[in-house]
């Protein structure tokens, strides 16, 4: 993948890593836009390219009664407007099939999530929009399997492709990040580091999603001074009372300090 290939990607000559945030679910059009005005003055103001992320739907909670959106089109115009604000690129996650060709016509990147980046038909039909595809590598699988994955893009004719680590169960209710995967799945596409969905702790009795956000500053330095090209961060200017994984959000008021340390460090391993 060549990240000046996505529309609208800025800073691209600068040197850094590349940057995937936002919320995780659109929970309303003034959120949304708040939160993206906040992360593009910073990333203009320290020249990381930047991709807004927001998901439309989250089809995957742990109980029924957890939020899953305000409504499939209403949240996507809620993301193209975000674009259109501020001329930033976008992301969200589909889930099926038909959310694809859906949510082609407002984004410019298509997210498989990890707990679906083995459906084949999924895959497939991301990589058959012609947008730029983020794999998220399963909790379950290996880096190396991440391959395969990848090729099924390439099969499609699509070079447009990255690949994301966003943790590996450690036993049943927490995740660890194993670095040594990072350049093995480079070998395959451009990589990113997740870093809060990496500091999940799932599985919880209560059915809710805990983490660790304590940790996000440690696990995001440790994947710039291995050499990740991009980095993915949730983030929310009041976590505890977001509707989606409020437990391992970055609260966005250290938003800035820690992309300027982060910077810091890529500029000190981009010598070597």
């Amino acid at each position: 993948m060549n990240i000046q290939d996505i529309p609208q990607i800025k800073h691209t000559e600068s040197g850094n890593f590349f940057l995937l945030s936002g919320p995780c679910a659109i929970e309303g059009e003034e959120m949304a836009l708040r939160i993206a005005e906040k992360i593009v003055g910073i990333t203009d103001k320290l020249q990381i390219p930047y991709i807004f992320k927001g998901s439309f739907k989250k089809a995957n909670r742990s109980r029924i009664d957890s939020f899953s959106g305000i409504g499939d089109e209403k949240a996507l115009k809620i993301i193209r407007k975000v674009s259109e604000t501020f001329h930033v690129p976008t992301v969200t996650d589909i889930h099926t099939n038909e959310d694809a060709d859906m949510a082609a016509q407002y984004v410019d990147v298509l997210q498989i999530p990890a707990f679906l980046v083995r459906q084949t038909d999924l895959v497939v039909a991301a990589a058959n929009t012609g947008k730029t595809v983020n794999l998220k590598k399963g909790q379950f699988m290996s880096p190396e399997s991440m391959k395969h994955a990848v090729q099924k893009v390439l099969d499609c004719n699509n070079q447009n492709v990255m690949v994301t680590d966003r943790g590996t169960m450690f036993g049943y209710q927490d995740m660890i990040v194993d670095f040594r995967g990072i350049p093995t799945m480079q070998q395959y596409a451009s990589t990113v580091l997740d870093v809060t969905h990496s500091l999940q702790q799932p599985n919880q009795t209560a059915g809710v999603t805990g983490g660790r956000p304590d940790m996000i500053e440690t696990v995001a330095k440790a994947g710039i001074a291995v050499g990740v090209d991009g980095i993915f961060i949730e983030t929310h200017f009041d976590p505890a009372n977001a509707k989606s994984d409020g437990a391992n959000m970055l609260h966005l008021d250290h938003f800035e300090n820690l992309m300027t340390k982060l910077v810091a460090i890529r500029k000190t391993i981009n010598n070597f």
